[in-house]
């Protein structure tokens, strides 16, 4: 008969592998730094191959470490899971959450609900990330991440909450003086802020209803992976830029922001998700995250209807 796998050094190498190191895996799981070394060393020694590159200064996986590391944290995801679901304090959501958001959502938007989950789920405790780079939740060990565009076919479950416009805006004052375009055309006459998180940050993509498609080369003063900063340079009137309606709309109110070309979309069709890794099961910390960032961002937090 086949030996079954050694669960159990599966998941402590999990957690080795990100923590990238075997005190804080030690001191996370409660148990002593000889056993997780062990663990380890107990798997390398069945696969006859090292699972990390150990120095005095550094540890980092090897090949085979690295091509181990998603389908264990799985394993370890979906006992701890299990563990959650069946024993009686799975009921009450406890332990760490820990979520990626994208940095300007994540500090308008995000921020200021946080405090309501906490005071509504005493015992759990969030780690949040903030960043526009693209996480990856399972290497990273990410439980949960909001994502905004459209998200790239892969193995991750998302729940598609509130739609995200991307109108085109400048300050009133510059549009008063170079005139405001009719056509995608005629913005290349407009100095642009180009955001660089994109495979081509000089180039804008526009669609309307009834003219199609039309792509039209910017050229500006400021490229930016930040959509703070570009907010910024709007209300200078420093130049004119496609721009989320998470961070305009309130510009757009009160008048400091004017957008033009209303009848041409900006980009494709764009929304907000939750994003989670493809583990069935979910700790009950988890789950609460996620009922409560879906039922707090049903619709955009903006409006009132």
């Amino acid at each position: 008969m086949a030996r079954l796998p050694d669960f159990e050094a599966w998941a402590i190498f999990a957690k080795v592998a990100e923590l990238g190191s075997f005190s804080a895996a030690a001191d996370e799981l409660r148990l002593s730094k000889a056993t997780v070394s062990k663990a380890v060393s107990r798997l390398e020694k069945r696969l006859a191959t090292p699972l990390f590159h150990r120095s005095s200064r550094k540890l980092s996986l090897t090949e085979s470490g690295a091509a181990a590391q998603e389908r264990a944290g799985l394993l370890l995801a979906e006992g701890e899971a299990i563990e959650e679901a069946i024993s009686e304090r799975g009921a009450v959501p406890r332990g760490l959450v820990r979520l990626a958001a994208p940095m300007s959502f994540g500090i308008a938007h995000l921020r200021p609900i946080l405090p309501l989950f906490l005071q509504a789920y005493p015992q759990v405790a969030v780690d949040l990330h903030l960043s526009d780079e693209r996480i990856d939740l399972i290497e990273q060990g990410f439980d949960i991440a909001l994502r905004i565009g459209q998200l790239e076919d892969s193995a991750l479950k998302a729940r598609r909450l509130f739609p995200v416009r991307l109108p085109l805006v400048g300050a009133p004052a510059l549009f008063d003086r170079l005139g405001r375009p009719g056509h995608p055309r005629d913005l290349v006459r407009y100095p642009a802020v180009a955001y660089s998180h994109v495979r081509m940050p000089g180039r804008w993509h526009f669609r309307h209803p009834v003219e199609g498609e039309f792509t039209v080369e910017v050229k500006g003063p400021i490229r930016t992976n930040n959509g703070d900063v570009i907010l910024d340079a709007l209300l200078a009137g420093t130049a004119i830029a496609p721009l989320p309606d998470f961070l305009a709309w309130k510009c757009l109110a009160n008048g400091s922001l004017e957008e033009v070309l209303g009848d041409w979309s900006a980009g494709p069709a764009s929304a907000l998700h939750v994003v989670t890794p493809p583990t069935a099961m979910r700790p009950a910390r988890v789950k609460a995250m996620i009922d409560f960032l879906a039922a707090a961002f049903l619709k955009p937090p903006w409006t009132t209807a």
